[in-house]
């Protein structure tokens, strides 16, 4: 069944609207990290969007039960999640929020390779070269970032694994649990996991994980990193209802666009030149790497029922 012109241009607008809102999250953990540890924030984003998600899934009456298997896939990808967003905030308390995610986009390259090992995914030699020049083009990122900021430059690309295999995990869940229904047990999954260590860490002075009491504006941001998850996310969730990924991911790469404008804007950063030829060198391998999945994708044979 073939996708109508406008199904397929409200998937385009939420997408566009995924790449704006998202880095309003990044936004709003930089922001929190200046008197909130890197673990409290990342706990405040699991409990603010399942809080936000709840109503929403009780109004669209989605059942909440789990079955062993799928409670066991949940946890795996809340656990992910975690890693991969302890690892992005504490990246971008200290670096700009633009040189992280140009260097946490080498995640397609990281799940393509993955994919080829667990899951048997056919990746040829074209996809192999594209994905060695992403991984170039992060270390231009890199390279400057790490004079400028230490071995913090290096936490991007535990995003970038760890986000890898949330995907992975993600492909496991999708094929019998509704998108909204995922996102919300994958918060509350996530909250269950982040409070023992915030209860376990008080005290003990670690700068990461002792939680403190918020002052001020602070509130506010740690509330718009669970929001801007949960509105952004559910942005890509229907987005992806609406059009096809082959259409929509090629898009992702604005996300890039708007974290920098965001970034100059905010805190008045901006990449310098090596950083822009890594961010280069990155989109166009992910670009052409999308190109030639969509080649590889026409060449399966259809099977019919």
């Amino acid at each position: 069944m073939t996708r109508a012109p406008d199904r397929i241009l409200s998937g385009v607008v939420l997408m566009l609207a995924f790449c704006v809102l998202a880095p309003l999250l990044d936004v709003s953990a930089k922001l929190a990290s200046a008197t909130i540890p890197v673990a409290q924030i990342v706990t405040a984003r699991f409990v603010v969007q399942g809080g936000l998600m709840l109503p929403i899934i009780l109004a669209m009456g989605i059942a909440l039960r789990l079955t062993p298997r799928a409670l066991g896939l949940i946890s795996l990808r809340a656990l992910f999640l975690i890693l991969s967003t302890f690892s992005f905030v504490a990246a971008i308390s200290v670096m700009p929020v633009a040189d992280a995610l140009a260097i946490a986009f080498v995640e397609p390259f990281i799940l393509l390779i993955l994919g080829r090992i667990l899951f048997g995914d056919e990746v040829g030699p074209r996809r192999i070269a594209a994905s060695v020049a992403g991984f170039l083009g992060a270390l231009l990122v890199i390279q400057p970032s790490l004079s400028a900021f230490g071995l913090v430059a290096l936490w991007p690309l535990g995003t970038a694994f760890f986000f890898a295999f949330y995907m992975l995990s993600t492909r496991q869940v999708a094929g019998f649990m509704h998108p909204v229904a995922m996102q919300f047990h994958t918060s509350w999954t996530g909250v269950v996991m982040c409070l023992p260590v915030m209860v376990l860490a008080e005290g003990t002075g670690w700068a990461a994980f002792d939680p403190v009491m918020p002052q001020g504006v602070a509130w506010l941001w740690l509330f718009g990193v669970g929001f801007w998850a949960a509105l952004s996310h559910m942005c890509m969730t229907y987005a992806l209802k609406f059009a096809p990924s082959a259409t929509l991911a090629p898009l992702h790469y604005l996300e890039i666009v708007a974290a920098v404008a965001l970034g100059y804007w905010i805190f008045g950063d901006f990449p310098n030149a090596l950083t822009w030829a890594g961010i280069a060198v990155i989109t166009a391998s992910g670009l052409y790497i999308i190109y030639r999945e969509r080649i590889a994708a026409r060449r399966q044979p259809v099977v019919s029922a």
